[in-house]
């Protein structure tokens, strides 16, 4: 379009890991909620190796973004392409590139490109892309570097797991269960404070306080997907416990010919320092482990029974 230029954007980071691994990092696009803080969700759309297609969800900002883009990975330069596909205003075009050069002594040099137009070339709306990018960026580039270099204790740091209630009921009201989450201080006990917001349909950002066993409270921020026709709901803590770097969920609600299956999963990286703060002197990853895998799994069961007495007791009633 007339008078919108080709805006671009440099960003370049040191890495003490070797460049296989960062290029892995790029790669498993499917776990950036967990990598990059303004990461949400991603949904593989297409892929056969080369080429792939993506629905990604971030926050930019106070607004939570959702876009189409496709990417390109070439392992022998250690290059990946991407553009978006239909970008959402003011952006007009979004083009960029992850490049990973390996260093003689076994290090990496990450440099992320950015290629955009704004609609008009607003001033205001160029200013707040830059803005944007440039927080992104930077919060990208920091959170691999740190990853990264963790490599050798990657497997200690990170953890996933799911946890299964059978349900004697339609999936409908088990799913009407797990949306209705601004009800959630009144159904779940462990649940003392919820603020919700849902200016886009399917797009909840929360505030929640939440009891732990020994009485603490903990606050944390998310954002939640919702996919009704699926039966899912993938959220991503923006502000989690002290124990977790990064956290991310989804409740699926799965019916078979027997009934229904209400799983929560759950995917965490610990914030390795805070372990020995949170847990006390001597404390180790594998505490930490057990620690998050029996805390989370307890509230996120304890939340499938109530979302399982409530659907059959509305099946009963019906």
């Amino acid at each position: 379009m007339t008078g919108e230029r080709v805006h671009r954007t440099s960003h370049s980071a040191e890495v003490d890991a070797p460049a296989g691994v960062v290029y892995g990092l790029i790669t498993d696009v499917v776990r950036w909620p967990l990598f990059f803080p303004e990461n949400v969700h991603v949904e593989r759309l297409e892929f056969d190796g080369t080429n792939e297609r993506l629905r990604m969800w971030a926050t930019a900002g106070r607004r939570v973004r959702s876009w189409i883009s496709e990417r390109i990975q070439d392992p022998r330069t250690r290059c990946v392409e991407f553009h978006q596909t239909h970008p959402q205003l003011p952006v007009t075009k979004m083009h960029g590139t992850w490049i990973v050069e390996e260093r003689p002594d076994g290090t990496s040099v990450l440099t992320l490109l950015h290629d955009f137009s704004v609609l008009g070339d607003s001033a205001g709306e160029l200013s707040w892309v830059e803005q944007v990018l440039e927080l992104n960026s930077r919060a990208e580039l920091a959170s691999l570097k740190s990853l990264a270099e963790r490599w050798r204790r990657f497997d200690e740091l990170v953890l996933s797991f799911e946890d299964t209630v059978r349900i004697d009921a339609p999936a409908e009201p088990v799913y009407e269960f797990l949306y209705r989450v601004g009800d959630w201080p009144e159904l779940i006990p462990h649940v003392e404070r919820l603020e919700l917001t849902e200016d886009i349909p399917g797009v909840q950002i929360m505030s929640m306080d939440t009891l732990t066993a020994d009485g603490a409270t903990h606050t944390t921020e998310s954002v939640r997907i919702c996919f009704p026709h699926a039966g899912r709901i993938v959220y991503k803590q923006t502000v989690t416990p002290a124990l977790m770097e990064a956290h991310t969920g989804e409740w699926n609600v799965v019916s078979d010919e027997h009934g229904v299956s209400a799983v929560a999963q759950h995917s965490v990286v610990l914030r390795e320092e805070a372990v020995e703060r949170v847990l006390g002197p001597g404390a180790d990853l594998g505490r930490a482990r057990r620690h998050v895998r029996e805390a989370l799994g307890r509230n996120s069961t304890a939340t499938l029974e109530l979302a399982r007495r409530y659907a059959e007791s509305v099946t009963r009633a019906a």
